[in-house]
């Protein structure tokens, strides 16, 4: 029988619809697949900060004028993979040292979309503009690649993401997979160029949010205990870790020119934690639960944290922090 010719052969084993469940070809991704969302159990998991450039009188205690307030949004939100392609080729060819040979890479890619919805917002100093619940807040396309073959660094996955305001994103990472629960790190809030004592008056935001929860459970100085808390009393057998960063070489984001002039957004990092648990689905099956944790500086303002001028030149970074917990429903 002839032999069919290598294009022919990878359109083959190309785009499923409906890919089978936990699918081993798609190796760290092969969870992924279908739909995941704030269930009734996990809804209002989803939390958000971001500091944003904004004009206000000082508020109550506060010497001077802020030029920036914080808001915090509580969300709930869906977020759907589909496969696209177990093995999108890239083509190459080793010249030296020996005979040539062609070195193709193969990728597996899933396409994901993110859609977020506000249950509340709260912001300081309040501007106004925290939005209404039930408003739209976020929509994001992007893709998840699994370098099969090629790897450089032992990068073996990647994130491509879209972001609406104007950003696109390419971070590189590692994946990994051990028993038991995840190991959720901790993240500090605060933004890095500035005295970070919340006695300092610039951090009145932040103070104000640390003395005075949001919703009476969300502290933007250490945002990543909420996902610790979720975890409480939850039996997981295995986690499967993707994680990435745009920092990573050949990574990076980049921005429109109104983003970088005004609050340029400078590297997304993100983590995410796929759990299988002891407590089985319907068909018998683990249940599946999804935690991420993400994280975006954004540079904007003088750096002001009291070192003498010319010793710590730049901007401020301030954290943007993205985090939720979902459940796989289909």
């Amino acid at each position: 029988m002839k032999a069919k010719p290598a294009e022919l052969q990878n359109k083959t084993r190309r785009i499923e619809k409906d890919p089978k469940p936990n699918d081993p070809e798609l190796g760290p991704l092969k969870l992924l697949p279908g739909k995941w969302a704030n269930v009734p159990n996990l809804q209002g998991r989803g939390w958000n900060m971001i500091a944003l450039p904004f004009v206000a009188p000082p508020p109550q205690g506060v010497p001077f004028p802020l030029n920036y307030r914080l808001l915090v949004n509580q969300y709930n939100e869906e977020l759907e993979f589909t496969l696209v392609d177990k093995a999108v080729p890239n083509r190459g060819v080793r010249l030296s040292p020996g005979t040539p040979a062609n070195t193709d890479q193969f990728l597996v890619t899933l396409d994901y979309q993110q859609s977020i919805k506000q249950i509340a917002a709260d912001d300081f100093p309040k501007s106004g503009l925290a939005g209404p619940a039930g408003a739209a807040i976020h929509h994001e396309p992007g893709l998840w690649l699994h370098m099969t073959n090629g790897m450089t660094d032992s990068l073996n996955i990647a994130r491509l993401a879209s972001i609406p305001h104007g950003d696109s994103v390419l971070a590189l990472g590692q994946s990994s997979e051990h028993l038991g629960r995840p190991s959720i790190p901790d993240i500090n809030g605060l933004p890095i160029g500035v005295d970070q004592d919340l006695k300092n008056p610039y951090l009145a935001p932040y103070k104000h949010f640390n003395d005075n929860l949001f919703q009476g459970l969300f502290n933007p100085i250490s945002p990543n205990d909420l996902l610790e808390e979720a975890n409480k009393g939850v039996e997981i057998e295995r986690t499967t870790v993707l994680d990435v960063d745009s920092t990573h070489p050949t990574g990076g984001v980049v921005n429109i020119p109104f983003i970088v002039r005004q609050a340029n957004a400078t590297v997304m990092k993100s983590t995410f934690w796929i759990q299988e648990l002891k407590e089985k689905d319907k068909h018998g099956k683990p249940k599946l639960r999804l935690q991420y944790s993400q994280l975006v500086m954004l540079d904007f303002f003088p750096r002001v944290d009291g070192l003498p001028p010319g010793c710590c030149p730049g901007l401020i970074q301030w954290p943007h922090v993205s985090i939720n917990t979902l459940e796989k429903v289909c």
